[in-house]
């Protein structure tokens, strides 16, 4: 070696000693401010009894992973304990490798879960550490691993547990035994990878449901194979079930497929989307099983990452193959979690984050089969859980009454408790929130955490700071609204959601209970709750259905079940949300199994029981066009002329259904759709269908849903209707306001109150008097509406005043969450009908002024998409309907097809 190399290497050695003083004097004054402390030393000079290396490693790379591994645990908040820090001081001034390896060891091993032994004839050994420091009930805890490497091994090391599966999902017997979680920490200062060096330590972090003694088995995977201290026999080397993204040099494989754009920057990969719908996606090739994906990540704004998987049997991505998991604005890098189930061969991975523009800093993915492989190195873990702190919850709403709200817990590394992968109902594992009501606790241990208190969207969230220590406490919380519907007599309602199927499990329960739907219905504070029971579990479900409000209801807040024709019947034609039935199966059966394969069918047996019905999800189906009409869309694509594929299960069939009067209770004719459901999908063509159709002169409302938890886990109520209902409040009149057209739909930030239309000294409010406002001649209204908004995303947000269509009027409105009157003048030459919007977040029903008797003939245009829309569907459903109602159905869309084109002739305006 020359003297100028050497000179270099002991100025590196030099540095590398100075950084690891510098990381360790840092962590010593921060260790009182740390969430949570490290694991306790018991002896600054005790050595754990684990193995050692036979050759003495060299102390420049050794002083560097000591570096590393320093900054990552004060970047964990679990700084060395001062013991340590002396140690590896001492070791940083230590005159040559042999003592600084002592004293390395010294200072660490006490701190390890384990020692591994990778010896050069493949396998490894696994060595517990007998004096195994203890964890914390409902609590993450710090662990290092000893890697003693003498195979020189570079790949990824891999964690395993029987004991850190996931509960949901899981046999009900499992239940006690998954009572651990693991969290292998292998992101920046840390490498993904093993050096290759002789003697290094990785990091771990444990999770413990619950106190007392526990036994973990876990089983460690270099690529190596497998081995125990008991059964040192090579075996064979298995391929891990394992695939992690690194960001260094490129996109690892990762691209840009849709509205977003991705690069490397700094080690990150950096994500830029402009809204509208950004995924992107890259090559995976794993086995399959019970996948968990890791994302760690900065983001700039909340929202949800959907993600959906293909594989070699199914190459395209689907909707029936998706997780997903809400993310929060921060400046560190957070964790996200994602467990599911894979059928078949990985293919593809794709992550779709949200539908608001944003940026993403990406450190790490990683996708990990938890079904461990046999050949992984195994051995049993004891441990002493010690137990943590109650903290109960004072509730309070704005009047000073008990009530429930939720409450997002994390620590300072954004880890949210309890513990995603370990919840069974009421708390939800695909949701960060947890919904408690006033009296009701949680278990957390000592440390500092942020809580997200809010209750649905009409409330103002609040950023709160809990410190528990070892005591039970109370934890505070009085809800501040900013605007509250339900004074003015507006109540809100999601007219769609699920207890079974989707993100809910079908294993250990089949879904989930009444009371845990009722307790997120008051947590979000949604009035009423439609609770949909279809295919999934549909055996069980079923028996929650009685006809009226569920007994899990507490006044106001009613929850009641009812169906979604969804994978059976006549799903393919178009889904159904059947409200207010009476009789929950059509005669023929006891389960789902003989239903309809014609929507109009099954519409006319939900119909003469008095049900009010309209199609799920409408804009599925209607994103994807194959022609169009020769005619200019309107402003935002609304109306758009461009036909839709009417290929998937949204308000496909409704385009024919909606010509049809069919027999109601008594035989009295009714149209066959009552309303159409907006706000979980794409909201330009959820309403161009309607505004075609209103255009036609049908009088079909919207009303607003989540599809929750299928479109939407993150909470119920995302998308919403708020029906004005006078005096007590009762499902059959809430229901029955949807039917009228009382109402208006929202996300719960935008509010459109007490729309109104006036002529002379006539008022008509939507939704009263058939919404209809008489004219003699063409003349000019007043439109009146109360508009509320809160968006901290724009100052102001435009009112604007549809006819027919397309905007005539528009007022500007601060979003600062103060109620405002806004008035319009809007001229009227012929029967038209008017809504209020604030595109794309709220919209009315829509008020009807019939000008001299006729009825709306708005656009001859609109009649012809129809009539194209009619066509393209026959060509789509055709072949779902059975051969017994094959002939119906022809007859049904001819029906469509005659009524279009009479409206078309009768159409005065083009």
């Amino acid at each position: 070696m020359t003297e100028h190399m050497s000179r270099k290497i002991g100025i590196l050695q030099s540095s590398l000693r100075l950084t690891l003083l510098v990381l360790c004097v840092v962590a010593t004054e921060r260790g009182g401010t740390i969430a949570a402390p490290f694991i306790q030393q018991k002896q600054a000079d005790a050595v754990a009894p684990l193995p050692t290396p036979a050759r003495t490693p060299p102390a420049q790379p050794l002083l560097a992973n000591a570096a590393r591994l320093a900054g990552a645990l004060k970047l964990l908040g679990h700084p060395l304990p001062a013991g340590a820090q002396r140690l590896l001081a001492q070791a940083a001034a230590a005159p040559d490798d042999a003592a600084v390896a002592r004293l390395v060891q010294q200072a660490l091993d006490p701190l390890c879960l384990t020692a591994l032994e990778i010896p050069a004839s493949g396998g490894i050994v696994v060595t517990p550490n007998p004096a195994c420091p203890p964890l914390m009930e409902q609590g993450w805890q710090t662990y290092l691993v000893k890697v003693v490497n003498g195979a020189g091994v570079t790949n990824p090391l891999r964690l395993y547990s029987p004991n850190a599966r996931p509960v949901p999902g899981g046999p009900a017997g499992q239940i006690k035994s998954r009572w651990l979680d693991i969290a292998p920490f292998a992101h920046r200062p840390l490498d993904a990878n093993l050096s290759g060096l002789g003697l290094e330590y990785q990091v771990v972090q444990l999770y413990s449901r619950d106190a007392g003694a526990r036994t973990a088995n876990i089983a460690f995977d270099a690529g190596t194979g497998g081995t125990n201290r008991a059964e040192t026999n090579n075996v064979a080397a298995k391929p891990s079930s394992v695939r992690t993204w690194s960001f260094g040099n490129d996109t690892d494989g990762w691209g840009e497929v849709n509205d977003a754009t991705v690069a490397t920057e700094g080690g990150r990969l950096v994500v830029r989307t402009d809204g509208g719908d950004p995924f992107m996606s890259a090559p995976v090739r794993l086995s399959g099983g019970t996948m968990r994906l890791r994302v760690r990540m900065i983001a700039d704004h909340d929202d949800t990452m959907q993600v959906f998987w293909a594989t070699e049997d199914a190459p395209d991505f689907s909707g029936n193959r998706q997780a997903l998991f809400a993310f929060q604005k921060s400046d560190t890098p957070r964790e996200y979690t994602a467990t599911f189930p894979v059928s078949g061969n990985l293919a593809r991975l794709r992550l779709d984050p949200g539908s608001k523009p944003g940026v993403f800093r990406i450190d790490a993915i990683e996708l990990v089969s938890t079904d461990g492989p046999d050949t992984w190195a195994k051995a049993d873990f004891a441990f002493e859980v010690r137990p943590s702190a109650t903290v109960k919850f004072a509730v309070r709403d704005e009047s000073g009454k008990p009530t429930t709200a939720a409450f997002v817990i994390r620590d300072s590394q954004g880890r949210v408790y309890p513990s995603q992968s370990k919840r069974l109902a009421p708390d939800f594992y695909f949701q960060p929130q947890i919904y408690r009501k006033d009296g009701e606790s949680v278990r957390l241990p000592a440390g500092t955490y942020s809580v997200v208190c809010s209750r649905g969207p009409e409330s103002t969230p609040e950023m709160r700071t809990l410190t528990v220590g070892g005591q039970p406490q109370t934890f505070a919380y009085r809800v501040k609204r900013w605007v509250d519907p339900a004074a003015r007599g507006w109540w809100s309602g999601d007219h769609h959601i699920h207890a079974a199927g989707c993100q809910h499990y079908a294993n250990p329960t089949q879904g989930v209970l009444p009371a845990d739907m009722a307790q997120h219905l008051r947590g979000e504070d949604v009035k009423v709750g439609c609770n949909l029971t279809w295919g999934p579990c549909f055996d069980y479900q079923k028996q929650f259905f009685s006809g009226k409000t569920d007994p899990a209801s507490v006044y106001p807040y009613l929850l009641r079940y009812d169906i979604e024709v969804s994978g059976f019947g006549s799903s393919s034609s178009g889904h159904l949300c059947l409200l207010r039935l009476r009789e929950q199966i059509p005669p023929g059966g006891t389960g789902n199994t003989h239903w309809p394969t014609l929507g109009l069918n099954t519409l006319r047996w939900a119909k003469r029981q008095g049900a009010i019905c309209g199609p799920a999800h409408s804009a599925l189906g209607l994103t994807r066009f194959v022609g169009r009409l020769p005619y200019p869309d309107g402003p935002q694509g609304l109306p758009s002329y461009a036909v839709p594929a009417f290929d998937n299960v949204g308000a496909n069939e409704y385009i024919m259904d909606v010509t049809h009067r069919i027999p109601g209770p008594g035989g009295a004719l009714v149209p066959a759709v009552d309303f159409l459901s907006t706000m979980s999908t794409d909201r330009v063509a959820e309403l161009n269908i309607w505004y075609h159709t209103l255009n036609c002169g049908f009088r079909t409302r919207i009303s607003g849903e989540t599809d929750f938890p299928c479109l939407s886990g993150e909470r119920v109520g995302k998308g919403r209707v708020y029906v004005k209902h006078t005096g007590k409040l009762t499902f059959d009149g809430w229901v029955s306001g949807i039917q009228q057209g009382r109402s208006y739909v929202s996300d719960g930030r935008y509010h459109l109150m007490d729309f109104r239309a006036s002529a002379g000294r006539t008022t008509i409010p939507v939704g009263e008097k058939n919404s209809e406002l008489r004219l003699s001649a063409p003349g000019t209204i007043t439109v009146r509406v109360v508009a509320a908004a809160l968006d901290p995303a724009r100052a102001n947000a435009p009112v604007e005043v549809i006819v027919n269509g397309y905007p005539v009027a528009v007022k500007s409105l601060p979003t600062d969450g103060v109620e405002r009157e806004v008035a319009f003048t809007v001229p009227i030459s012929r029967s038209s009908w008017v809504v209020v919007r604030t595109f794309p977040d709220a919209h009315t029903n829509p008020i009807f002024v019939m000008v001299g008797g006729k009825p709306v003939r708005a656009s001859r245009r609109s009649a012809e998409w129809c009539l194209r829309g009619v066509d393209q569907c026959w060509d789509q459903k055709k072949g779902f309907y059975a051969a017994a109602e094959r002939e119906t159905a022809s007859a049904d869309y001819e029906h469509a097809r005659k009524v279009y084109r009479r409206i078309a002739s009768e159409c005065e305006v083009n």
